[in-house]
């Protein structure tokens, strides 16, 4: 195959009319190397990408097309105690893929250190496919956020569980833009959708041997690419639901998780950002063999570097334009806003969110808290972010099951909390019962039954 040197942008494999261009962000490999799979997941070529543009890696490869598998090697120092962990026997996934040919799954080749450090973990990773997705129609619901009215969903278990949507729609967007789980959400009179992470996710290490999986998808690879678990179509799978669901006058806003990723810890698999620049893209403690954890999930990203700020932003820029979604809730939004020196409203995503042309007219929604130094922010992010209201959500639980909780308390809480959002809109308070990580009704009512 031709190689020329192409451009440094945009970043990963983009098609044109003769074959793709491919550019990397690493500012500590030495070299990275473009690897193509044939149908039949064997590796038919390794090219090695011939030009550098500061610490964007970059070639142009004549006769690829729609459809080509590929994944990256890269090459460099392999000394975890100064923060990098090269290993080219690591196939590793582009943050920047659009598509991906399986799901996620973990295997003992992936791990880049002990008895299985030399072992290629080709066979054993999803490839990145190349593709031009069409854009989403960008006419949107635009519901005001006093007429908001947000319903929680995991794609797989609102289809798998609706018995009139089809047996092989379950489980999957398709399911959800049917015309039976479009009916029942209108019957319910809920406005927006809030759709659990549907970005491509793996396994945590240590579920595996407890014979457990990640159902959730809190732990995420790929980024810009849909889960091929809840999207077999890809984008158009995607695009097709929120298109149905906006014909239907319903909003969709997606939970993204942007403050870890899935490679966990030390002692997790080497998939993609970990093996493609680990000192840039995470934020290390001083021991630098390990990660800052203020997630709780084994590491965070370096949101105070401008390639994580970049990841992230064209992440989201991907599903507004690709898959039309009205918004975003950030998941543990702290950890995005958390420099060095703390949290910061005006950290650089924050920042850089709220001025781009695209996102910034979005429903943007913030879970203000984590588990690092200072982490609960409630009230303290900037306009135009909605919070989840955590007062709001003890408050109610503690009058509904007859705990002493004064109905002046219970009033600011429906009024807005005003005195946690003094200078906001009382529609800053996104007022929250129940969610995926705490009681569902069924246990508040039991409670209060218990209680009486």
């Amino acid at each position: 195959m031709r190689i020329t040197d192409g451009a440094p942008e945009p970043l990963g494999a983009t098609l044109d009319d003769t074959g793709a261009n491919i550019a990397v962000f690493s500012s500590h490999a030495e070299t990275i190397e473009l690897c193509l799979f044939d149908a039949q997941d064997k590796e038919s070529a390794r090219l090695r990408l011939p030009a550098r543009t500061g610490d964007v890696f970059h070639g142009h490869v004549a006769g690829l097309r729609e459809g080509q598998r590929y994944g990256f090697r890269a090459y460099g120092p392999d000394a975890p105690q100064e923060g990098h962990r090269f290993n080219g026997a690591k196939l590793l996934v582009d943050p920047y893929a659009l598509a991906l040919d399986r799901a996620l799954a973990l295997h003992q080749s992936q791990l880049a250190f002990g008895e299985t450090a030399a072992d290629d973990s080709a066979p054993f990773v999803a490839k990145g496919v190349m593709t031009r997705p069409p854009l989403a129609a960008q006419k949107r619901p635009r519901r005001a956020w006093r007429e908001t009215i947000l319903y929680e969903m995991h794609v797989k278990g609102f289809t798998a569980a609706h018995p009139d949507v089809p047996t092989h729609l379950r489980g999957t967007f398709a399911g959800l833009a049917h015309e039976a789980s479009i009916a029942h959400l209108q019957q319910l009179g809920v406005t927006t959708i809030e759709l659990l992470p549907c970005a491509a996710w793996i396994d945590e290490h240590h579920l595996p041997p407890l014979g457990l999986t990640n159902y959730w998808g809190y732990n995420p690879i790929a980024f810009m690419a849909p889960d091929p678990r809840l999207a077999p179509g890809g984008w158009e799978d995607v695009r097709a639901a929120v298109a149905a669901l906006h014909d239907a006058g319903l909003e969709v806003i997606l939970d993204v998780v942007f403050n870890h990723t899935g490679e966990s810890d030390a002692y997790g698999p080497t998939l993609s950002l970990r093996g493609l620049d680990n000192a840039a893209y995470y934020r290390l403690a001083d021991d630098r063999s390990h990660y800052v954890n203020d997630a709780g999930c084994g590491n965070i990203l370096a949101f105070e570097r401008a390639p994580v700020v970049r990841l992230a932003m064209d992440a989201l820029r991907a599903w507004a334009m690709y898959g039309g979604v009205d918004g975003f809730r950030f998941d543990l939004a702290t950890t995005v806003a958390r420099g060095r020196a703390g949290f910061d409203p005006d950290s650089p995503f924050l920042t850089a969110l709220r001025q781009d042309p695209l996102l910034r007219d979005l429903k943007l929604i913030a879970e203000p808290w984590d588990l690092g130094p200072g982490g609960y922010r409630l009230g303290q992010f900037p306009a135009p972010f909605a919070e989840w209201n955590d007062r709001y959500r003890d408050a109610v639980r503690r009058f509904w099951r007859g705990d002493a909780v004064g109905v002046g308390e219970l009033a600011t809480r429906l009024a807005g909390s005003q005195d946690v959002f003094a200078r906001r809109r009382p529609s800053s308070s996104v007022n929250f019962i129940t969610a995926h990580d705490g009681f569902t009704l069924r246990d508040a009512r039991l409670l209060r039954m218990q209680a009486q």
